[in-house]
């Protein structure tokens, strides 16, 4: 796949987080614009400030930043804007106050200095980033540890990147299981929808690739188990309805954000909802999620049964009304212990369970609260067009529902909400490996070259927004972001500095080591075999390490860094707290280059490549210790120098 670069301001400077850190860098380089960038600031933490507090914060701003005498006016925005917000202010602030002077600051630096920054070292810098971040992904850029449970076409396992140590689900599709299926069209789908969606309540899509035998999906991973295992079988069956609540607005902002999108995901239901370490949840699992096409509705019986609105069993044609509807089935379950429409392990047949979606009223019980009881029938209102949320102001009339009135919206948008829950990190909230059940081999399915242009669509390697938190969450961008003294250029970014010779293949060391000891008489010391305490040593990136095949010591098993020690000479330049790694350098990797950078997972690794990271050992995932998976250590690679 050939990606160019985008040369947006919206793209490079605000949605792409190491975009935005280096705007930001470099605006804080220039005096005049470093007052911007602390007034985005300051209307950030206004937007998640508590209500009662909202008046003050905001004359604070307004008298910083908006007042001409301020030393740090806001030049850019114009006096009839500033008028319009003070009187704003002064009737009744809201979160929205400062919007629309957000928008001119941004009108001015979209101008004349983006395009500053772009002939500007710092966005050499978001070159180098670009360029590592478009680098084949593998099944060797992995660990993998333990089965957490069954997809449709192949098994759930935790994994871990080894350039960071973050941990991630490894989502596997076998090839043969897809064909024999004709799944081919779903399983782009749901990847296709996970890459476009990035949202802190929706389970994002970090790299995408194929090995031999499977398609594989890498999604955030989700330790504190799904929304049914915590409704029955973690006391009496229901939530609080504190707790109920704060699920519901987390689940409410994932749809706002797959709606904003105009996707619709027609599969709500308790399975589908996972904890994290945190407490917090997302949506899983967007298999049946479909795009709607601009203006236009869809139709299609499909779901879960007990949980589809009665406009898709009724095979009408609807829009984003299905996900209201199955809101309220998720409240109610939550607060109830079971279902609206069929009792907690009631056999019963489909098509009375059906019957009862679109002919019966819920039955509400003491646990509900009037705004609780008022909130499920507005949400399960058998007619679409007078169901809350199906109006053209979507989520946000849900969010203004009585239930919710305690809710701050922006706070918990921005994480700064405790969960009522937090997971035990020493409970696995999931099956035990013995229980799931394996997959059977798929028989008389052959795979031959017309199925490439399917895997070429999925295997796309890594997904820029996810990949880039990715790098400031483990530190790999604290660590790599290092400029001149006095904020002149590092040597990577000088372009007159002439490249580092390739580094010598392991052939040619071998046949010059058999050279020399041809060479000399004197005989060789013999060496005392290596001991688990003695692992041995491979080069990278001018560094040792250890290495090990077999009885490696127990210590290495869950450190950080593998063996922090350096060799005495060439050690890497950005090196801190034993990180073994480096950027490419700027005359390896220009602007056009990134258009042709293929970002797929067929590449092989050369045997002389340089090591842009080395091997990072963070913790395992709760539950691997046992029968884990560990081969010998492998690094994220790029191409020789001149070769992208």
């Amino acid at each position: 796949l050939f990606l160019p670069l985008e040369r947006d301001y919206c793209s490079l400077c605000d949605k792409q987080p190491i975009g935005r850190l280096l705007f930001r860098q470099f605006c804080e380089t220039r005096p005049g614009l470093e007052s911007y960038i602390q007034f985005l600031d300051s209307v950030a933490e206004y937007e998640v400030t508590p209500d009662e507090k909202l008046g003050e914060k905001g004359k604070e701003i307004m008298t910083k930043y908006l007042t001409p005498k301020s030393p740090v006016f806001i030049a850019q925005v114009g006096r009839d804007l500033v008028s319009q917000t003070e009187e704003k202010l002064l009737q009744k602030p809201c979160k929205e106050l400062f919007s629309a002077c957000v928008q001119s600051v941004h009108d001015y630096l979209r101008g004349e200095p983006f395009h500053e920054y772009l002939d500007g070292m710092y966005f050499d810098r978001f070159l180098q980033w670009k360029w590592l971040e478009r680098q084949p992904v593998t099944k060797n850029t992995f660990r993998q540890y333990r089965v957490l449970g069954k997809g449709g076409f192949g098994e759930v396992c935790a994994c871990q990147v080894r350039a960071t140590g973050k941990m991630y689900a490894c989502k596997r599709l076998e090839k043969k299981r897809i064909k024999k299926r004709k799944g081919e069209s779903m399983a782009l789908n749901e990847k296709q929808i996970l890459e476009k969606v990035n949202s802190r309540f929706v389970v994002n899509l970090a790299y995408a690739y194929e090995t031999k035998d499977a398609l594989c999906l890498v999604l955030t991973i989700m330790n504190g188990g799904d929304l049914k295992f915590h409704i029955y079988n973690m006391g009496n069956p229901g939530f609080e309805e504190e707790r109920a609540l704060f699920y519901a607005a987390e689940i409410l902002c994932g749809l706002e954000d797959l709606h904003r999108e105009n996707i619709v995901y027609r599969d709500l239901k308790p399975e589908n909802i996972l904890l994290d370490d945190y407490g917090h949840i997302r949506i899983s699992d967007l298999g049946l999620a479909v795009k709607i096409p601009e203006g236009d509705l869809i139709r299609g019986r499909v779901g879960t049964v007990g949980y589809m609105a009665p406009e898709v069993l009724n095979n009408q044609r609807y829009g984003l009304s299905p996900d209201y509807w199955g809101l309220g089935c998720l409240i109610y379950e939550m607060i109830e212990g079971q279902s609206p429409f069929r009792g907690r392990k009631e056999k019963v047949k489909r098509e009375e369970v059906d019957r009862r979606v679109l002919e019966t009223e819920e039955v509400y019980s003491h646990k509900f609260s009037e705004e609780a009881k008022c909130i499920c029938k507005m949400l399960l209102t058998k007619d679409a067009k007078q169901r809350l949320g199906c109006q053209e102001e979507g989520a946000a009339e849900v969010k203004r529902h009585p239930f919710f009135r305690n809710m701050n919206f922006k706070r918990l948008e921005a994480g700064m909400l405790d969960p009522p829950f937090i997971p035990d990190p020493r409970a696995v909230y999931c099956k035990d490996v013995l229980d799931i059940e394996q997959f059977s081999t798929v028989k008389g399915v052959n795979l031959d070259h017309t199925d490439d242009d399917f895997y070429s669509k999925f295997s796309t390697g890594s997904v820029p927004i996810p990949w880039q938190s990715e790098m400031i969450e483990t530190e790999c961008f604290k660590e790599l972001n290092v400029f001149g003294p006095n904020g002149t250029l590092s040597p990577d970014l000088n372009r007159s500095h002439p490249p580092e010779p390739p580094k010598k293949g392991l052939l040619q060391r071998l046949f010059k080591r058999q050279f020399q000891k041809e060479m000399t008489s004197t005989p060789e010391v013999a060496k005392p075999p290596r001991t688990a305490r003695d692992p041995g040593t491979s080069v990278c990136c001018g560094s040792s390490r250890p290495r090990f095949k077999s009885s490696p010591d127990p210590s290495w098993l869950g450190g950080s860094v593998l063996n922090p020690t350096p060799a005495p000479t060439s050690v890497c330049p950005h090196e801190k707290s034993g990180w073994r790694c480096r950027l490419p350098r700027v005359s390896e990797v220009e602007d056009s280059d990134l258009s042709t950078v293929p970002g797929t997972t067929t590449a092989t690794r050369g045997a002389d490549t340089p090591a842009l990271f080395c091997n990072v050992r963070g913790p395992r995932p709760r539950g691997c210790q046992e029968g884990a998976r560990d081969t010998e250590g492998e690094q994220l690679v790029v191409p020789k120098p001149g070769t992208c």
